[in-house]
């Protein structure tokens, strides 16, 4: 599975996110979008943090934890 916060370099959400992440042990990585316009085009980014999951936007916006531990234990049990 391939996750990938792109947010804003002064987005204040994604650190709450990268800690949601890691308490969860979802590795991840991170774009910012000042640094990948590519992204930003092919994913339609209007807002930070987004949280794409295998190339595809999961949420707009900071989840909750409970949104997160929804979308993965469905993830892993495909």
């Amino acid at each position: 599975m391939n996750v990938l916060i792109l947010a804003t370099k002064a987005c204040t959400h994604r650190q709450k996110l990268e800690q949601e992440l890691t308490h969860l042990h979802i590795p991840y990585h991170v774009h910012f979008v000042e640094d990948h316009a590519d992204l930003v085009d092919k994913f339609a980014i209007q807002h930070s943090p987004n949280l794409i999951v295998d190339d595809e936007v999961a949420f707009r916006r900071l989840p909750t934890e409970a949104e997160l531990r929804t979308l993965f234990s469905t993830r892993a049990s495909v």
